[in-house]
């Protein structure tokens, strides 16, 4: 029976995000054989919450697959981008934070998705400490430049600061 449901799992993954009939479809058989399954769960949440921006069907998803197996880790980075989405940021920060004491999880994901959290917050000096943290845990250059792109769409949103010793200079030649 597990080979059955892997089928269905990655006949889903191999539609997503292309035919959502045959995904839909797919996960509903993969469910209907195994209804703790993670992968399938976890699919089902990134349909509702990229798909459908049901975010609050989508995070029930990611829990029951959360409270299935904590360590699927192919839960995480939907599941927090679908609590940012969702203006949840209280409980991302959390789930970011626990998610980082967990052996195996993918650190520069994680690091990222918190930098994301402090530019949403506004907070873009401390989301450069992270996105520091995050090509530090980085291992793969595509990866690396991704995080590259994420830091320069950070420093665009940051206040320029004024050259202050001109504004005084020019003060004091009045």
């Amino acid at each position: 029976m597990g080979t059955l449901v892997n089928n269905y799992v990655f006949k889903a993954l191999e539609n997503y995000p292309y035919d959502l009939e045959e995904v839909m479809e797919a996960l509903n058989y993969a469910l209907s054989y195994d209804e703790k399954n993670t992968m399938a769960l976890t699919l089902m949440g990134r349909v509702y919450a990229e798909k459908l921006y049901k975010y609050d069907e989508a995070i029930v998803y990611f829990k029951e697959a959360l409270a299935e197996n904590i360590n699927a880790f192919e839960v995480y980075a939907p599941y927090i981008n679908t609590l940012l989405w969702n203006e949840d940021v209280k409980e991302a920060e959390e789930f970011i934070d626990f998610a980082l004491t967990v052996k195996g999880s993918d650190k520069a994901v994680l690091y990222l998705k918190k930098a994301i959290l402090n530019e949403q917050l506004k907070e873009y000096t401390k989301a450069l400490v992270y996105i520091k943290k995050a090509k530090e845990y980085a291992y793969n250059s595509d990866f690396i430049s991704d995080i590259d792109t994420e830091k320069d769409r950070i420093k665009g949103k940051m206040p320029k600061r004024k050259k202050v010793k001109k504004i005084k200079k020019a003060k004091n030649e009045k």
